[in-house]
């Protein structure tokens, strides 16, 4: 619980960001982090609150169940080396969700009812940083084998989640990954200068030396059958991500400079990280750019256009603008509906609200040059449900040279693997499967598992990691009979 009245004596402190005139120029991560002492006070402002809502998840707090006022108390006393046991102890990649977390375990930490939360996911990614300074990250290597074979489809959160809760029982694990490197959408996905991309190689070799099998560059239902794994593996774990992604068919989507999302992030993240050359590129610099879409995927494609060199970046979002504030008394301690503004928004972008997209405009050549659009409110009708409708006469025109379509993803890809294997889906089009009882994280096939966004959806990589270490226990009794490992 930390110091029991240093809620009272201390403020809150969190780290700080480098300049925006500094951090612009060049895809390095940015954060400036809090000196030890610094941190060892935030921990100290963890209060005795009875009921600690923080790690209560999965309705709210934490997903993972990281024991929070735990190894708060551990900084505050400078246990650091026990702090990081604990950490690991529910989370296999604290430094990933210690960067890029949306942390609702701070929304839902009792201090936040008065806007003064303690610095959680600043103190997490302390304590892991410290752990790697320092050597106490290890491989923990089974010294008993199971002969028994798990292949792993993905290697984003989930999957390598998975793969290290399974080896560490004794499994032989081998994780497919379509990518030419390890890390899903993590490690192409989100820009390095949000998560630098040795933070996930480090995690590899440490999983490498523990007896994971990484083997990248290889689709399955493309370059190999997803058959053959059912007949080489005594399990098969499916924890792709959700990579289809929300089109807006409207007139003029066929014009050249109109992206999704994760192919403009994909272009430019494989090129900052030397998997091809400026050919492969797609290039803001000098351009207008609209980001269409306000969420995570929408701020990444501002930081980076941003980047780039950008002539203008607009975002637009359908959805009203949220209030400043929150009800707490109404919300609190769930994940409250508020503005909220990114590191990549405040380096400089128009956001608009309220605001659809009819056309997109071509310049006679093919290519997009602008795009019509109008503004919009939403109204409940009889039934209560809200009703969108367009604003007669509120019609605008943005100047547009690029455009993303940052508007989520639908679910998982069917073709190829999920359609080899005829999988039963749910009505999303996700991988049907629950997550509680004997039947948890199974299939419509035998033998074969699912977690992550392949099976519940577009999600964060926090619930991910949740899923992937529960699939590993069903996985693990399945095989066994019984599970030593945390559910």
């Amino acid at each position: 619980m930390g110091k029991a009245t240093g809620f009272k004596e201390y403020e809150r402190q969190d780290r700080a960001y480098k300049p925006v005139e500094e951090r612009v120029v060049h895809f390095k991560e940015f954060v400036i982090p809090l000196e030890e002492q610094e941190l060892q006070t935030q921990g100290a402002r963890c209060m005795d609150c009875g009921i600690p809502f923080c790690h209560d998840g999965p309705n709210g707090g934490c997903p993972v169940n990281n024991m929070i006022p735990d190894w708060n108390d551990m900084v505050y006393h400078g246990e650091w080396q026990e702090a990081l046991e604990s950490l690991h102890s529910t989370n296999n990649f604290p430094e990933v969700t210690g960067r890029i977390c949306p942390a609702p375990c701070q929304e839902s930490c009792t201090l936040n009812i008065n806007d003064n939360s303690v610095t959680i996911k600043t103190i997490e990614q302390a304590i892991i940083d410290k752990g790697f300074e320092n050597g106490w990250v290890k491989p923990e290597i089974c010294d008993k084998k199971t002969g028994k074979k798990i292949a792993i489809v993905g290697s984003g959160p989930a999957g390598m989640a998975a793969a290290q809760q399974l080896v560490r029982v004794g499994h032989d694990v081998t994780v497919y990954e379509k990518e030419v490197e390890v890390g899903g959408l993590m490690r192409f996905g989100i820009p390095d200068f949000k998560l630098d991309k040795e933070i996930i190689k480090r995690r590899v070799e440490q999983m490498e030396a523990e007896g994971v099998k990484f083997i990248t560059n290889t689709k399955i239902g493309v370059d190999l059958e997803a058959k053959q794994l059912l007949a080489d593996y005594d399990a098969v774990a499916l924890t792709g991500g959700s990579e289809k992604p929300r089109d807006l068919t409207i007139p003029g989507r066929g014009l050249k400079g109109i992206y999704y999302a994760m192919d403009y992030l994909k272009a430019n993240t494989k090129y900052v990280q030397g998997i091809h050359g400026e050919e492969n590129v797609i290039s803001a610099k000098g351009k207008h750019v609209v980001v269409i879409g306000g969420g995570d995927t929408g701020s990444d494609c501002i930081g980076t256009s941003t980047r780039n060199g950008a002539a203008s970046v607009t975002q637009l979002e359908i959805m009203p603008q949220p209030p400043e504030k929150e009800d707490k008394g109404l919300v609190w301690p769930d994940w409250p509906n508020k503005m909220r503004t990114s590191s990549s928004q405040e380096e400089g972008c128009e956001r608009l609200f309220s605001v659809a997209t009819k056309e997109f405009i071509d310049d006679d050549n093919g290519n997009i040059s602008a795009i019509q659009c109008v503004k919009v409110e939403w109204l409940k009708d009889e039934a209560g449900k809200w009703q969108l409708s367009e604003i007669e006469g509120s019609e605008f025109e943005l100047k547009a040279d690029i455009v993303t379509l940052a508007m989520g993803f639908v679910h998982p890809v069917h073709r190829g693997m999920l359609n080899e294997l005829d999988i039963e889906l749910d009505a999303l089009g996700n991988v049907k499967g629950s997550t509680e009882g004997s039947e948890a994280y199974t299939t419509s096939i035998e033998k074969v598992f699912s977690a992550g966004d392949m099976r519940r959806g577009q999600s964060l990589v926090v619930w991910a990691i949740r899923e992937g270490r529960q699939c590993a226990h069903a996985i693990d009794t399945f095989l066994m009979g019984y599970t030593s490992l945390p559910r």
